[in-house]
């Protein structure tokens, strides 16, 4: 990308990262999909409310002290993480919010460089909330500064359509980086449908695109339907679509899992399981991951004829992808080609 030079700390961290993840990548366990929130950035009256009603758990963050033995528990190797909208209210001023976001990616990459190697950290920009210059200028920020080699989007939280022009002038600039536009691509609102994260995956030809919640996302069970459905059949069209399976119904993640592994060809590798901490729990998600993969293993008294027509499908190998290898991949090729490019 023009005009973009990174940093020494940021080329080391993400030189690092590659090549922890080609090497160890393909065997190691990955949550997807985490909102760490440092405590002293939270709004007043979160704060307060964790602190004088211990019943209070909806987005009640994660902070960055309780992560890491929160996935030691559960068994989780490294997180994919990015700041918290649940915490980070937006105003009207257009710098303010610029500012406001720009510390909370200052604060998972610092988190990183703690832990770089349980930590994989990821950018966060908003057209709407900063305006396009300012998401832009973020957008390289994040890669050139902060070394994420994915940067995020969520139409959903500030209501503007995933298709809309300014949201192609961010994913541009950050495909120009090399790294990889991820977007919140749910059925709980009306700003994220399946028909526009595939207008965005077609736009960027063979540079790969993350729907994060495969089209779940906090959306209800009836009315979510038509999405899960359609969100399924659309990746397995598209191959430079790749879903991290999060925030939404058991059921369809297994039907989903099952449908990329008896596809074939590289559609096996387009998908990540993952958590959404702080709105999913990481023990109970990766707890259920395990026993759901157990299940499919045994594909003789699962109840798919799919697995039945297939006895074995489920192997190791798939299973670890799926777990944290297809992810791994992912990141550490999007870490190259930043380097590459810068």
């Amino acid at each position: 990308m023009a005009g973009l030079t990174m940093t020494g700390a940021a080329r080391a961290a993400l030189e690092a990262l590659a090549a922890y993840l080609e090497a160890r990548g393909a065997g190691l366990t990955i949550d997807g999909d985490v909102h760490p929130s440092d405590r002293d950035l939270l709004p007043e009256d979160v704060a307060r409310r964790i602190a004088e009603d211990p019943e209070y758990y909806h987005t009640k963050p994660v902070l960055p002290e309780e992560l890491l033995p929160v996935m030691d528990m559960a068994g989780v190797d490294m997180a994919l993480c990015w700041q918290n909208p649940g915490v980070l209210p937006y105003g009207a001023d257009l710098e303010e919010n610029a500012a406001r976001l720009t510390e909370a990616n200052r604060r998972i990459a610092a988190l990183a460089a703690r832990h770089p190697r349980r930590i994989i950290p990821a950018g966060w920009t908003d057209p709407k909330a900063l305006g396009v210059e300012n998401a832009i200028a973020l957008v390289r920020r994040c890669v050139a500064e902060f070394g994420m080699p994915v940067v995020k989007m969520n139409p959903a939280q500030n209501a503007y359509p995933i298709t809309d022009p300014m949201v192609y002038a961010v994913i541009d600039a950050i495909a120009e980086t090399g790294a990889v536009p991820a977007f919140h691509f749910g059925s709980d609102t009306p700003f994220t449908p399946t028909e526009g994260l595939l207008e965005i995956a077609r736009h960027l030809g063979d540079h790969p695109v993350i729907g994060v919640h495969m089209g779940g996302g906090g959306g209800h069970f009836v009315e979510a339907e038509a999405t899960y459905q359609s969100a399924r059949e659309a990746g397995l069209r598209q191959e430079n679509i790749f879903y991290v399976l999060s925030a939404k119904r058991d059921v369809h993640m297994a039907n989903a899992l099952i449908a990329y592994a008896d596809a074939g060809g590289s559609a096996a590798r387009r998908i990540a399981v993952a958590s959404d901490a702080p709105y999913g729990n990481i023990p109970f998600n990766f707890g259920g991951f395990r026993a759901l993969f157990d299940a499919l293993r045994d594909g003789a008294h699962y109840p798919d004829a799919r697995l039945k027509a297939r006895p074995g499908l489920f192997d190791d190998a798939m299973v670890q992808g799926f777990m944290g290898g297809n992810l791994a991949a992912l990141v550490a090729a999007a870490a190259r080609r930043v380097l590459e490019r810068a």
